[in-house]
């Protein structure tokens, strides 16, 4: 299949600007046409009028010459004067000159064949000497009568022409008119499809930038970006990619850095482990009572930095593979069932109800997702909300459809997010205000792992208000979603 040519890769200005200028060119062209032939039907009118006006005045002379021929004619039976007789030829001759013309002009040949029948019938009965106060009308006023009746059948032949003349040129304005219609309604049509394809044409490499651009922010560094189009657009595209990189490149060195860090932390962190171990033991001596409690502190404090350094390291693990997700079909509804029997040991020993709510099919509620981390963000979740919660209380899960999202809704009945932690509460290592007595200081990165999960899946994970008289936190997922 032979390749489409490529369109000339110009900046977008100038490309909108040809755009604009090829659309306005037809419309132009076809209003153009549209005054040309409405020019040339109000010329064929004008002509057609003075037409008319032109064979009205014809006939008008030719009655006017009969007229003069019979008065000729009357007037030479009577004085017998050569003169008369000449003005009766000339007035003859004129009128046949008049009937020669309307024929012309689309006179029926039939009409104008029996008014000179009846001209002849005139010369025939008008003798060529007439005797002085001779009068001989008998046989000459039948004659007239009859040249006047052919007159008036070529007036009325005249007037039947001009009518269908008439009738032809309105029945060419107005197919004039259909036709010039057509073509605004075609050019309307074909400027619209213009329109359209140019607006298709010249908006796919906006949506690709509006795509990597998004993609840059939820940090698909793997992605390359690719921009068609316009040469502006074209440069633009290879800018963002070399960001990409550069972003990527970034990214990796802060893995690698914290990686690097981590293990070189973890070396003389374990030694001073060890040592503080050998403090304890008394290994080397024994330890008076003040002794011992700086070497309690030294203890706590290392291991509360190994913990530290460790959350650090899992963190940014989640952080990276967040980047890379599997997707396959997966039912949410499954997912939290999981989530829920992966840690019914934990919610079962504090005596807690953990109720799923779905609203909408299996089917409907099926997603392309990775299952695995985001059945990690829904443990995090219900491992917050088990260690929030206060022991013999529910834990609700909930499930639902709008129009393009899918949400998840889990509310536990603890204290709640205090109003000074909403801002931060998803922030890597911030651990709230709020803390259950009997439970362990948690390491703040559970919510920042869950944010990242479902950022990486184009979705929105937020904290949501639901007044004074509501205890406890409500989380809401939202991701993507066209149903099957």
């Amino acid at each position: 299949m032979p390749r489409l040519p490529r369109l000339p890769r110009l900046p977008f200005r100038q490309l909108l600007l040809v755009a604009f200028l090829a659309i306005a060119g037809l419309l132009a062209a076809v209003a153009l046409r549209g005054v040309l032939t409405m020019e040339q039907l109000v010329v064929q009118g004008r002509q057609a009028a003075d037409r008319a006006v032109e064979l009205q005045a014809a006939m008008q002379r030719l009655i006017d010459r009969g007229v003069a021929m019979e008065r000729a004619a009357r007037q030479y039976l009577v004085l017998a004067e050569p003169q008369l007789r000449r003005a009766y030829d000339e007035a003859r001759e004129e009128a046949q000159l008049v009937v020669v013309q309307l024929e012309a002009s689309g006179l029926p040949a039939e009409a104008a064949a029996g008014w000179r029948q009846a001209l002849q019938a005139v010369d025939e009965r008008l003798p060529e000497r007439a005797a002085p106060l001779v009068l001989d009308d008998a046989r000459l006023a039948p004659a007239f009568r009859a040249l006047e009746e052919r007159t008036d059948d070529l007036a009325v032949a005249l007037r039947a022409h001009t009518a269908r003349r008439n009738a032809e040129v309105q029945q060419a304005l107005e197919s004039a008119r259909l036709r010039f219609a057509q073509q605004v309604a075609a050019g309307i049509v074909v400027a619209a499809l213009a329109a359209l394809g140019f607006g298709w044409w010249l908006s796919r490499p906006m949506r690709q930038l509006e795509r990597a651009v998004l993609a840059l922010g939820a940090n698909r560094l793997d992605e390359p970006v690719r921009i068609d189009g316009p040469s502006d657009l074209r440069d633009l595209g290879r800018r963002l990619d070399w960001l990409r990189l550069r972003l990527q490149e970034l990214d990796e060195d802060k893995s690698r850095f914290l990686r690097h860090i981590s293990h070189e932390l973890k070396t003389p962190l374990a030694a001073l482990r060890e040592g503080v171990a050998l403090l304890e033991d008394g290994v080397a001596g024994a330890l008076s009572a003040d002794q011992k409690e700086i070497a309690r502190i030294l203890a706590h404090n290392t291991r509360t930095l190994q913990a530290q350094i460790e959350d650090l390291l899992r963190f940014n693990a989640a952080a990276f593979d967040a980047r890379r997700l599997q997707r396959q079909p997966a039912s949410l509804p499954a997912l939290v069932r999981q989530a829920i029997d992966e840690q019914r040991l934990q919610w079962q020993a504090r005596r807690l109800a953990v109720t799923l709510d779905v609203e909408g099919g299996e089917a409907a509620l099926t997603l392309d997702v990775d299952p695995v981390q985001l059945g990690t963000v829904l443990g995090n979740l219900l491992s917050n909300a088990i260690r929030f919660s206060p022991v013999g209380q529910t834990i609700t899960w909930r499930v639902s459809m709008r129009p393009g999202w899918a949400m998840i809704d889990v509310i536990d009945a603890g204290p709640g997010v205090a109003e000074a932690d909403r801002d931060r509460i998803f922030d890597p290592f911030y651990r709230g205000h709020t803390q259950p007595e009997d439970a362990t200081r948690g390491t703040g990165i559970g919510l920042s792992i869950v944010r990242e999960v479902v950022l990486a899946h184009g979705g929105r994970v937020e904290l949501l208000h639901e007044g004074p008289e509501h205890h406890g936190a409500h989380f809401r997922i939202e991701l993507p979603h066209v149903p099957r």
